[in-house]
């Protein structure tokens, strides 16, 4: 579990294995849902996830190749692309600038 600060959060990444299909609708429904809060939310390889990042979401079984890659940002691991809980509270302590153990 990683505690993270929702009013750090200034750039969030979806890291994803192909880069096609569920991954970009993710992308896509978080630039909406965090746009009034001025963070930048930028879809990514999971390989390839950018340093200056604050926070990782993906794919449970990719969870750990993200750790590998940047093991000193916060990665939340998802099941579901749309409706996942953990991701929810992601963006409820971004948007409300509270703290979340996820």
């Amino acid at each position: 579990m990683a505690t993270i600060d929702g009013s750090s959060i200034k750039k969030l990444i979806v890291a994803c294995d192909a880069g096609m299909g569920s991954s970009v609708m993710l992308a896509s429904t978080l630039k909406k849902q965090l746009a009034k809060s001025g963070i930048t939310v930028e879809h990514s390889p999971v390989a390839n996830i950018p340093s200056d990042a604050d926070v990782v979401v993906t794919q449970t079984g990719l969870a750990d190749r993200a750790r590998g890659v940047v093991p000193n940002i916060p990665v939340v691991p998802f099941q579901l692309f749309l409706g996942d809980p953990k991701i929810a509270k992601l963006v409820k302590a971004i948007q409300n600038g509270e703290t979340v153990e996820l």
